[in-house]
């Protein structure tokens, strides 16, 4: 039975080309991620999708090359995100020991099983990225990387370590440039958590949560429960 987002004419989070164009094709380049990867280490939001002007056979290792199906750690990604052309997760398995003298992976090119070695690094942490976050073209996410919900990633930026909800960082390595809204109402945001809303709810508020002000968007979260 169809969901409410088909009835609306909105495609499925399981749909892969979602993207319709004028003379009725589907833009093979722009997929909803949660179609088109399946891998034991990638956690996908729906309706998270990525943009590309050469579509890959395995969206997984464009995305992720280095996240293997044996690996420890995690990419999670949350709902509604966007990933531009050329985006990259670097994850922990890419990384080489870096805290002794040499940085060269013997165990990789045999000589003894891998397990243990003394030139392998310890497993490394997940890379956890929110929701409604746009990621920018060319930009790197290093291992480890938990970026908020509603953060903008700017274009070829290389990001390590936290960016907080509702900021936009650049540069290499990469800053915060500005937040997007005063602490208050990032607060608010956060607390309102619109990318959980039925699809139909969010397609009937669409100007509300495309709009700037806050106090609207949490006019229409208090009228939803209730309040």
């Amino acid at each position: 039975m169809p969901d409410a987002s088909h009835r609306m004419g909105f495609p499925s989070p399981h749909t892969r080309n979602p993207v319709p164009l004028p003379d009725g094709s589907f833009h093979e380049g722009t997929v909803f991620l949660k179609a088109v990867i399946d891998h034991p280490r990638i956690e996908i939001g729906d309706y998270s999708y990525a943009s590309t002007f050469t579509p890959p056979e395995d969206w997984a290792a464009r995305l992720a090359p280095y996240l293997y199906d044996f690996s420890p750690e995690k990419l999670v990604i949350g709902r509604f995100c966007q990933i531009a052309d050329g985006a990259m997760f670097i994850t922990a398995s890419a990384n080489h020991r870096y805290d002794g003298i040499s940085s060269f992976p013997f165990a990789v090119f045999g000589g003894g099983p891998v397990e243990g070695r003394p030139s392998m690094p310890e497993p490394g942490p997940d890379t956890v990225i929110g929701n409604d976050v746009w990621i920018g073209q060319g930009a790197k996410i290093l291992p480890g990387t938990r970026i908020g919900n509603g953060a903008i990633i700017g274009a070829g930026a290389v990001v390590r370590g936290e960016v907080p909800a509702y900021h936009i960082v650049a540069g290499n390595p990469a800053r915060a440039v500005k937040a997007r809204y005063a602490a208050e109402e990032i607060r608010q945001l956060e607390e309102i958590a619109w990318w959980t809303w039925p699809i139909a709810q969010i397609l009937a508020h669409e100007a509300e949560i495309c709009g700037g002000d806050v106090a609207d968007l949490a006019r229409v979260a208090a009228q939803m429960h209730g309040a």
